[in-house]
């Protein structure tokens, strides 16, 4: 019998090397290129929101300097797919499995699970260089998953 595998799938797998293992991915939105994020001010709403976007962008999105591994990703806006497998972490295009961008995996140091920003879990990718990106996910079991094959004992930070 065929395995049916979803579209997501198809893109984690989409240009693998020849015996390279998919071990984790899942749906995410990095921090810096997300939109939507609504701060109370007065009755602006739309300022607000303006607001709430530069704020967001600006403290807690990612950290490291300009030549650090973190700031070396290059501007992504909605969901992305991002994937670990045996040699790389990345995020590749939720449709084509198109690479948008890719690092080896060993210049990934950890996982870090963060608070739960409204509906979207939050998590950290720290790098080896101590730089690190936000994402977020619609699923605390996603951030499990990449800790559990990148933090070695599966651990993922605070509840």
């Amino acid at each position: 019998m065929t395995e049916v595998l979803s579209v997501q799938q198809q893109s984690a797998l989409s240009q693998l090397a020849p015996g390279e293992q998919l071990l984790a991915y899942g749906i995410v939105v990095p921090v810096k290129g997300a939109e939507g994020v609504k701060i109370k001010y007065g009755k602006h709403g739309k300022a607000g929101g303006a607001l709430g976007d530069h704020l967001m962008h600006r403290y807690g999105a990612e950290s490291g300097g300009a030549q650090s591994i973190a700031a070396a990703m290059p501007p992504a806006s909605g969901a992305l797919l991002m994937r670990v497998t045996d040699q790389r972490v990345g995020l590749v295009g939720i449709q084509d499995g198109a690479p948008v961008w890719e690092v080896p995996r060993t210049w990934v140091a950890r996982v870090e699970r963060r608070r739960r920003l409204q509906l979207m879990a939050r998590f950290r990718v720290h790098y080896a260089d101590g730089s690190w990106l936000a994402f977020f996910t619609a699923r605390r079991r996603t951030i499990e998953a990449f800790g559990a094959v990148l933090n070695g004992d599966g651990s993922t930070g605070p509840s």
